[in-house]
């Protein structure tokens, strides 16, 4: 009986290193009381937010640590990936914002919490 031997499967090389961060989150809005902007639903980097777009916004010290235009955020709790698309002012350090449409309703709802978020940095970006 000839029986074809299998091998393991190979894995791909990872793109991307994971980092585990505790930040304060909060939730925001694209109402034009709660930002900076002429249009409330462009984003600090030029991105067009729109409800329902899995998106956050940043304090600035993150941005240095890496969390960056576009990265992907894990947010304990949430199944979704969520992507780096607005900055929040430079007064916040260690926060997020989690972007929530127009319902201000559910924004106040949902508070501020201290969460893990683990964020993605490529591996030909990181530097040895």
């Amino acid at each position: 009986m000839g029986c074809s031997q299998r091998k393991a499967p190979v894995e791909p090389p990872a793109k991307y290193k994971w980092y585990g961060h505790e930040v304060t989150a909060s939730a925001y809005n694209s109402v034009f009381w709660q930002t900076d902007s002429i249009d409330p639903s462009v984003a600090a980097w030029g991105d067009t937010l729109k409800p329902g777009m899995k998106s956050i916004a940043v304090s600035r010290d993150l941005i240095k640590m890496g969390l960056t235009h576009n990265t992907m955020v894990k947010i304990d709790t949430f199944p979704d990936t969520f992507y780096v698309k607005d900055k929040m002012h430079y007064r916040w350090r260690n926060r997020i914002d989690i972007y929530m449409g127009k319902d201000v309703k559910k924004a106040r709802e949902w508070g501020r919490k201290k969460m893990i978020i683990c964020y993605a940095v490529p591996i030909d970006s990181i530097k040895q």
